[in-house]
């Protein structure tokens, strides 16, 4: 590990033992070397098996032992204890192949006018489900603030390198966040001037079943992202414009959160609050199959399965998300 290193890889580490060795293989296996790599046990309730997964590796690692602050306080506590110009973001539980630092360390070279940079993923969940992070969350055009907000541009946390000048401007990781921190984190950066670019190779495969996964439901999602939202509206200095993208990404936010809770009440058989959250969303949306799943809960309430199943047909209609 060099005395000054110019990368500080961030890992924390909760309930991860069984996958942090992998992780750690990749990190080890890079072709470019100039880095410290800073693990953060973040209150883990499997120390014992952690510790004895990185044994082989505490004399090539700061290792940094702290009482549960979830995924953004780990990260803010090795981002404070970082030696490098640059941070690179790892989940315990990821990996990355052996030319990712290089290559993201390259566009900095060719762009020293970058403040982050991202990459394409696999999101590996098993044999049969093992996906292109950018095939289903693509990045269309340039990585801005609005471009951010409407998710026309999505960053996977993993494949991140940024200059820690411009994560520590922006404010670091929000420790009141129960989760998509990160989310939270690329948007400050773009809105106080964060450059940011990516690149369309795949140089990291994410764990799709990871413990405890965030992306347990679009319901979940949407809930977190309606907060974000709120968040940056409600803190951040926003010209009328982004104010406008804003508000108007937070409505159909609102709208998809409220379908998805339809789905949910029409499985517990809560058939009035379906019938009156698919009215509510459609106010938005505007889309005739809604109506009909709405006004079909007056004839037949208790045809749950079909609903569903119509639901399913209308969430899967790219126009409902489709980003502004």
């Amino acid at each position: 590990m060099p005395e000054t290193p110019e990368v500080s890889i961030i890992i924390p580490a909760y309930n991860t033992a069984a996958l942090i060795p992998e992780c750690l293989r990749s990190v080890f296996s890079q072709t470019y070397s100039e880095f410290e790599a800073i693990v953060v046990n973040d209150g883990s309730p499997d120390t014992p098996e952690l510790e004895k997964a990185l044994a082989p590796y505490l004399g090539q690692i700061v290792y940094i032992k702290q009482e549960n602050k979830r995924a953004a306080g780990a990260r803010n506590t090795a981002i404070r204890q970082a030696k490098g110009e640059f941070l690179a973001f790892l989940d315990s539980d990821d990996a990355w192949l052996p030319e990712h630092l290089a290559a993201q360390m390259e566009l900095f070279r060719q762009d020293p006018t970058l403040d982050l940079v991202y990459a394409d993923t696999l999101v590996v969940g098993d044999p049969q489900h093992t996906w292109r992070f950018m095939d289903r969350c693509p990045s269309r055009g340039e990585a801005t603030f609005n471009a951010l907000a409407v998710e026309r541009c999505q960053i996977p946390i993993s494949t991140v390198v940024a200059r820690h000048d411009a994560i520590v401007k922006a404010g670091m990781f929000d420790e009141n966040l129960p989760c998509f921190d990160d989310y939270d984190m690329w948007l400050r950066t773009a809105f106080h001037g964060g450059k940011i670019a990516y690149t369309f190779e795949v140089q990291a495969r994410l764990s799709g079943r990871r413990p405890g996964s965030l992306s347990e439901s679009l319901h979940k999602m949407v809930a977190a992202y309606w907060t974000i939202l709120e968040k940056t509206l409600q803190t951040l200095p926003l010209s009328q414009s982004q104010r406008d993208v804003i508000t108007n990404r937070l409505a159909e936010s609102k709208a998809i959160y409220q379908m998805e809770e339809a789905k949910r009440q029409l499985r517990n058989r809560q058939f009035a609050r379906a019938q009156e959250l698919f009215r509510a969303a459609n106010r938005h949306f505007h889309r005739p199959e809604v109506s009909l799943a709405a006004f079909a809960l007056d004839i037949a309430p208790s045809a749950t399965g079909k609903l569903i199943e119509a639901w399913s047909r209308i969430r899967n209609d790219k126009s409902i998300h489709s980003s502004s």
